[in-house]
């Protein structure tokens, strides 16, 4: 998997009309980079499936964009570290029979777990953040797979980190389940190559004001980082038609 910066317009900005008639689910839409890539979407015409697992979170993001005129968003309240295959399978039928499609999938959702030696590695949180970052995902796509087919343009985003590129000591099962994710994202481009209707990128949106941010540098001035919703142009460019033969790459957002 190769990056290709050039592949993104520099400074992109969407208008009103780039996602009109497209359906796109969001995990982790309840706050940080999926709230916003939510709100970006809706703004620029989507309809937007919001998944997450506090309902309350999911609920004001709703509100906010019910109340900017887009169109009616859904809500699908999905906890990834509990999720049954019963739970899967009732969202895939539910998205199916709500919206006949989906042209969007972006795995926003994350758990940043401890930022220990590998020594003392708590196993159970080991286990809980693999399954949240890398098997949820995996799960996800594959029964949303249906969907995404009858999808005349539809585009798979997973949500990569720059501790893919540069691997560091300390960062766990959060890094181990980032460079599995790449893997994923990968193969499913290459299994997906005589679909040309699907393309599959991941893109590492950099640094970014959000609470895994905050829980991962403590001393950081929060007030130095962008915001999450300054770094969607990548994932919005991704999203539209503009898109098209953008496949199977690494894109950095910043």
């Amino acid at each position: 998997m190769n990056s290709e910066l050039r592949l993104i317009p520099q400074q992109f900005t969407a208008d009103s009309s780039l996602l009109a008639g497209r359906v796109i689910l969001i995990t982790g839409a309840g706050s940080g980079l999926g709230r916003a890539l939510a709100i970006e979407s809706a703004r620029a015409g989507a309809s937007v499936i919001l998944s997450g697992r506090n309902l309350r979170k999911l609920e004001a993001v709703y509100d906010e964009i019910q109340s900017m005129g887009a169109p009616q968003p859904a809500m699908a309240q999905l906890d990834l570290a509990t999720a049954t295959a019963v739970d899967y399978d009732n969202l895939a039928t539910t998205v199916g029979a709500e919206f006949g499609k989906l042209d969007g999938l972006v795995h926003a959702a994350a758990l940043l777990g401890d930022r220990t030696p590998l020594e003392q590695y708590d196993v159970p949180t080991w286990c809980r953040v693999l399954h949240v970052n890398l098997t949820a995902p995996f799960i996800l796509t594959q029964v949303l797979l249906a969907n995404l087919r009858k999808s005349a343009d539809a585009s798979v985003i997973f949500v990569s980190s720059g501790v893919v590129q540069n691997p560091r000591p300390f960062w766990g099962a959060y890094a181990v389940a980032k460079c599995g994710l790449e893997s994923v994202c990968s193969m499913l481009s290459q299994e997906l190559e005589g679909e040309a209707n699907i393309r599959v990128n991941s893109v590492n949106p950099g640094r970014m004001r959000t609470a895994m941010r905050a829980a991962a540098y403590p001393a950081e001035d929060p007030n130095t980082v962008p915001a999450p919703a300054s770094v969607s142009g990548p994932f919005l460019y991704l999203l539209s038609g503009q898109s098209r033969g953008i496949d199977g790459q690494y894109i950095e957002a910043q």
